[in-house]
């Protein structure tokens, strides 16, 4: 097995928006929020569905690993119900190994509003169901150990049985790599963070906005001597300005694509680190690795969604 994803089994609600709906409820464009079941109920009573799709950040990387030929899995949890059933075979549809087995549980299996302005940016209201109720128990051992690599996911990081089930993981693990996800999730994990990138992780995947607030940096030179001092490799998505790897001294650079038709945001950094991670798995250099990552985030923004066969 070359990688294992651990991640919030989501399923993505895909609804086209005005700005006005986001005021109207309180929503801070292109951030996650978590709600609870009943609120959830309530936004999507007002909005027209676009598509369900099987989503989670972790998933939609490892989908796009298996679409790149590799041989992945994929731990989330999810309960026995219709829309657990769904997941999965989703996942394994795209030749994912699924390494939970579903049980019937009290709370229903995941759901994450991903609203689409127009300017094609995402704004995402989560519902993490049984997803967020990870614990050690539902990481599969031999699974780990025989992953060459174990991707994990900021979203899924919280106090509790999830960070035993994050500990678990990383100890297991022969290399791991997390992204940091969201700006809000590093705001309110910040110390914990830290200390993952610090000590415990062998790769990190931020954009600028969230590995800026991890370190309180104030400009962006602040995270390249960040980066150095770490010594192991942070790779960094910047929009229009492209991306960046930085592996001790060694820092490479990779443009943007031009001209593209962007039509939604929501896959970008998903399938740059599932470009990315092929390049590194597959021992190309950083710099192919970077090119490969941009080359998936390209193509899958100029689509709905984020999964490239759908």
């Amino acid at each position: 097995m070359k990688i294992l994803g651990i991640g919030n089994a989501i399923v993505d609600v895909i609804c086209k928006i005005d700005e006005s709906f986001l005021t109207k409820n309180g929503l801070t464009k292109s951030t996650m929020k978590l709600i609870d079941e009943s609120e959830f109920k309530k936004l999507l009573s007002n909005l027209n569905i676009e598509k369900n799709i099987a989503g989670g950040s972790v998933a939609n990387s490892i989908v796009g690993l298996s679409q790149l030929k590799n041989n992945v899995s994929f731990i989330g949890k999810i309960s026995d119900d219709k829309l657990g059933s769904e997941y999965e075979k989703s996942l394994t549809d795209e030749k994912v190994k699924y390494g939970y087995i579903k049980k019937k549980e009290n709370i229903p299996t995941g759901t994450c509003l991903i609203l689409i302005t127009p300017d094609s940016e995402r704004t995402m209201c989560a519902f993490l169901g049984i997803a967020g109720k990870i614990g050690p128990a539902d990481i599969d051992e031999k699974l780990v150990k025989l992953s060459k690599l174990v991707f994990l996911e900021g979203y899924l990081w919280d106090e509790g049985a999830p960070k035993a089930a994050f500990d678990k993981a990383l100890l297991l693990a022969n290399k791991s790599a997390m992204s940091l996800s969201d700006k809000f999730c590093v705001d309110r994990h910040k110390k914990s963070f830290y200390d993952l990138v610090k000590n415990k992780l062998d790769i990190t995947f931020a954009n600028e906005q969230e590995i800026m607030e991890l370190i309180d940096a104030k400009s962006f030179d602040d995270v390249i001597d960040f980066g150095i001092s770490l010594n192991k490799l942070l790779v960094i998505t910047r929009s229009e300005k492209g991306s960046i790897a930085i592996n001790g001294s060694k820092v490479n650079e990779c443009g943007s694509k031009k001209n593209l038709k962007i039509i939604d945001l929501t896959g970008a950094g998903d399938l740059f680190a599932a470009g990315f991670l092929h390049g590194y798995i597959n021992d190309k250099s950083t710099k192919e690795s970077l090119e490969l990552g941009t080359e998936m985030a390209s193509k899958i923004i100029q689509k709905i969604g984020a999964r490239l066969n759908q």
